[in-house]
């Protein structure tokens, strides 16, 4: 999507606007500390207090990179594919994996002309079988006939996407039922400092260094597979965790070793978003694929289980870093921190393949892309490999057809090229004729932060500026569908509710030819 145009509300005209609506600009020492990704809050901090912080987080240079993909792809495959589970045992016979007709490359084409930019592989599930020939573990590929023991699929997915200009991300369960049959998963070892790689027999590697990290017996198993998965297929741009314990007994429970798994895959794999358990990208709340409709990617945060990064508030509250939220957070939470929502859902029913389910329609897809890329979010959509390893047929049209009908939806930016001027709180565009409008696409510059509480869209009708559409957050990005066109040559945003300057990085006006 073209950005048309970078423009700047000084520091002097937020603070004229926010006078306006009867907020108080933020003093000018609010930034004395200087910006950064996460800020401490105290249980004595009044609600401006909160709010100067949270003009002041800042994304680091990951998480612009994450926000501008927009749309990513998970691809559920495994021994679940074969078994017809959702949740695997980890004693399933490994043979059962049979993709005959494997084929990656139509994988990554059907992504590519989808429109998306990442794809994450489920390279582990929760049942513990690894998509890779792991030294740690017979459950993999490798104890499988198909291609006779020497398949590799997480090789094969990493080639085939960077093949077609798409970025590699991992999915590696934390749980792992396979490990728990073992003896390993939440077996009650303590922690303990472990050598990662840790060397096996026959082992041919001669690391260039090593890494001692504290572990529980499953957390250096896990140590252990990120090392073989970040340096053996090449840069990977996503390390994508869940936090859902085994199908255990209720007096068992591993406590995951987060600090020592953030650690390697921040040195192995330094451009790496790891997500949704993880410092980066949290999830959404749901798996429908909404955001909120003011979603914020300044929320509140605690530090939990060995240097996780939780939830302060409930991880599907209806507001999630507002001022209420802020302050509703005060009790508990540790930071305030740029952790940006991801909206995760299946093109299926089901996350993994079903032969009996059919895929979304296009307006359901594309619903979910303006509740989604539309809200401040970024779209994880699930498209499952079938039993042959291919993405089944309907799967592909119908992954052509949705980014048809966002192409359609959002063609030509209207507002290239246009005249601009910008006044107190307040940008105006000229197109230079009437144009119909039913599309407004706006951006806040994120590396100033996310500062826009409330905005008004207008329209000048007959000589008089008229309200258009009305809205709370922005963010990276804010796509507003209007209930019907609206012709006009000259457009206003104005910022009724900021935090701090705001900085607008694109104003876009759309007619779709829907």
């Amino acid at each position: 999507m073209a950005v048309s145009r970078r423009l700047f509300v000084t520091a002097t005209s937020a603070a004229t606007a926010l006078a306006v609506t009867g907020v108080a600009a933020p003093p000018a020492s609010a930034a004395a500390d200087g910006p950064r990704q996460l800020i401490p809050v105290s249980p004595d901090d009044t609600e401006a207090d909160l709010v100067r912080k949270a003009s002041q987080v800042r994304p680091t240079a990951r998480q612009i990179a994450w926000q501008r993909l927009e749309r990513t792809a998970f691809l559920h495959f495994g021994v679940n594919t074969f078994t017809g589970l959702e949740w695997g045992t980890g004693d399933e016979d490994p043979d059962v994996f049979q993709p005959a007709g494997l084929d990656t490359d139509q994988w990554a084409g059907a992504l590519r002309d989808g429109g998306f930019k990442l794809a994450i592989l489920t390279v582990k599930h929760h049942d513990g079988f690894v998509l890779y020939p792991s030294r740690y573990t017979d459950h993999t590929v490798a104890s499988s006939s198909w291609r006779d023991g020497q398949g590799d699929v997480l090789r094969s997915f990493a080639d085939s996407m960077r093949r077609h200009g798409i970025k590699v991300g991992v999915y590696i369960s934390p749980a792992d039922e396979n490990q728990y049959l073992h003896g390993v998963y939440a077996n009650g070892s303590t922690r303990a400092a472990h050598t990662i790689p840790t060397l096996v027999d026959g082992d041919d590697r001669t690391p260039q260094r090593s890494y001692t990290l504290q572990a529980t017996d499953y957390g250096a198993h896990m140590l252990n597979q990120l090392y073989e998965v970040l340096t053996e297929y090449g840069p990977v741009d996503e390390v994508w965790f869940d936090g859902a314990q085994g199908h255990i007994p209720p007096d068992k429970v591993e406590k995951y070793d987060w600090d020592s798994w953030y650690s390697l895959v921040r040195t192995l794999a330094p451009d790496a978003s790891i997500a949704v358990s993880g410092p980066d990208v949290r999830w959404v709340g749901n798996e429908g694929g909404s955001a909120r409709e003011d979603e914020w990617s300044v929320v509140p945060v605690t530090e939990k289980d060995n240097g996780r990064t939780d939830f302060a508030l409930a991880y599907d509250a209806a507001d999630m870093g507002g001022r209420d939220a802020l302050v509703a957070a005060r009790p508990v939470a540790d930071y305030l921190q740029w952790w940006p929502a991801e909206s995760d859902v299946s093109i299926r029913d089901g996350w993994f393949y079903h032969a009996d389910q059919q895929p979304k329609s296009v307006e359901q897809l594309t619903d979910i892309y303006f509740r989604s890329v539309g809200r401040n979010s970024v779209l994880l959509l699930n498209i499952p490999p079938d039993t042959d390893g291919l993405l089944p047929a309907a799967d592909v049209v119908r992954l052509r057809e949705f980014r048809e009908r966002v192409d359609r939806e959002l063609p030509e930016d209207l507002a290239a090229g246009a005249r601009t001027a910008v006044s107190p709180g307040r940008v105006t565009l000229d197109l230079g004729t009437e144009r119909e409008v039913d599309r407004v696409r706006l951006a806040e510059d994120i590396r100033e932060g996310q500062q826009i509480e409330s905005f008004v869209v207008e329209a000048q009708l007959d000589g008089a500026w008229t309200e258009v559409t009305r809205a709370g957050t922005v963010g990276a990005s804010r796509i507003l569908l209007l209930a019907a066109p609206v012709r006009a040559r000259r457009w206003r945003v104005g910022v009724t509710g900021a935090r701090a300057a705001v900085r607008i990085a694109e104003f876009g006006l759309y007619r779709s030819r829907v």
